[in-house]
């Protein structure tokens, strides 16, 4: 940052109020909606592959069925971003975009297990992913707005552990209603199981539910004078957004742009993952099952969403762990030790052929998930001026997503010559990445706000 970003960012800081310290139970409270919109990711990680498998997908082409989740993001996060960092109404600055997004989130998971072609399942996720990125960044920003930067880790890390405990829940649904009775072959005329849809109905109601109660319980704080009137001499509009991205890119600090390269390699890997782990279990377990609609393909897929189901619980489980730990050592330290457990992990799942060894490795991609959703976060937190928080949480979310973009658009190109047409090769992959992203992690030099 320069001399003059520096003082304006001191100068804005000293005008804004010191957030008030929160207790536990209400730093809890306002990342219930967080959980909420995990469910909705959870539901989507679990099942979109299975989803698009039941209507005809061909392998080579399930990165370009998921591309809504990195378009999306790329195109939304940032500009709701910076709008939400202007925006001044009776329900606050952010508080708008969670309720908007919450509503199209939820219709669109109501909708989504009645698709009866891939054109309709793929239009869905992308109004689905749509609703999603519309609450996330200001949602982000919230949490830097409400609490006081000791308090951060702690918001963040509890943000981080209602992810792995929201997409815990969500990726174990199916299975606790076939332990309930329902059959996992029960199927609709569109060949998607019964119990996926009840799952996504499920995710419909805890959408806009879980919103709801953090924005009555944790409303945001009221703007100083000094805050609405510096809101007031700026620029509104799409245009002055937009303009606000640019400036903010030219500023950006130092940190947040060597973090770029770390989020490249882990967000790629994780997008693999997501995307092959049902396909590889499936090619693991049942070789002359790799392909179509039948019960062995349900199988492997409920014994991926129960490994999903491992892995976001030592990611809660971690996360809140993770807390003194990363108030002690930093984030950035304890970020690189969880991204070689998850590639480690990774590396290690093509090799085992027993269906209760594939959960052996959960425990390190759990750890990755946890470091993934908190501590880049934190670091991020940590070296953005707090008067464009919206703005820079919009932008470090493209961080996320054109890693995603650019393995939706390779993935096809590589997935015969290079990995032989074997989804187990793509874990492979994935694994490798997440170690390149422990040694970009250690090469960012972390720096604070205004310092």
């Amino acid at each position: 940052m320069t001399s003059a970003t520096h003082a304006s960012a001191s100068g804005t800081s000293a005008m804004m109020a010191r957030p008030p310290r929160l207790s536990l139970l209400r730093i809890v409270e306002m990342n219930l909606g967080f959980f909420g919109l995990q469910f909705s990711f959870g539901l989507q990680q679990a099942n979109m592959t299975p989803i698009y498998t039941f209507l005809g997908a061909e392998e080579a082409t399930m990165p370009l069925l998921w591309l809504a989740g990195p378009m999306t993001g790329l195109i939304i996060q940032p500009i709701v971003g910076a709008l939400s960092d202007r925006t001044h109404s009776r329900l606050g600055r952010r508080t708008p975009y969670f309720l908007v997004g919450a509503v199209i989130c939820s219709l669109c998971l109501f909708l989504m297990p009645y698709s009866s072609a891939l054109w309709m399942a793929a239009s869905l996720l992308w109004l689905l992913d749509a609703g999603n990125n519309i609450t996330m960044e200001p949602y982000r920003a919230y949490i830097a707005d409400r609490l006081e930067p000791q308090q951060r880790p702690a918001g963040f890390l509890v943000q981080s552990a209602f992810t792995g405990l929201a997409q815990c829940l969500s990726y174990a649904t199916p299975s606790l209603l076939v332990g309930f009775g329902i059959s996992q072959n029960l199927v609709d005329l569109n060949g998607i199981p019964v119990i996926v849809r009840i799952a996504f109905v499920i995710g419909a109601i805890l959408s806009i539910s879980t919103i709801v109660w953090s924005v009555v319980r944790v409303p945001e704080l009221k703007l100083t004078e000094a805050q609405v009137a510096e809101m007031a001499a700026k620029p509104m509009g799409a245009t002055a957004a937009l303009a606000e991205i640019r400036d903010a890119f030219i500023a950006m600090p130092q940190p947040m742009r060597q973090l770029a390269w770390a989020m490249l390699c882990q967000w790629y890997a994780m997008f693999v993952y997501w995307q092959f782990i049902a396909l590889s279990v499936s090619r693991t377990l049942f070789p002359d099952s790799a392909r179509g609609n039948n019960a062995d393909f349900i199988s492997a897929s409920l014994t991926a969403q129960q490994m999903g189901v491992a892995y976001n619980a030592v990611a809660f489980v971690a996360a809140l762990a993770l807390i003194p730990v990363v108030r002690r050592l930093g984030a950035k330290p304890v970020h690189a030790v969880c991204l070689v457990a998850s590639g480690l992990a990774m590396l290690a799942l093509p090799m085992l052929d027993s269906r209760v060894a594939l959960f052996v490795p959960m425990i390190g991609i759990g750890l990755g998930w946890a470091g993934m959703m908190g501590n880049t976060y934190v670091m991020l937190a940590d070296c953005i001026p707090p008067e464009r928080t919206g703005v820079y949480m919009g932008i470090f979310n493209m961080f996320i997503v054109v890693p995603m973009l650019i393995e939706t658009m390779t993935m096809p190109l590589i997935y015969a010559p290079l990995l032989g047409s074997d989804p187990r090769n793509a874990i492979l992959l994935a694994g490798v990445l997440m170690l390149c992203g422990a040694v970009a992690t250690l090469r960012v030099r972390t720096e604070v706000a205004g310092t």
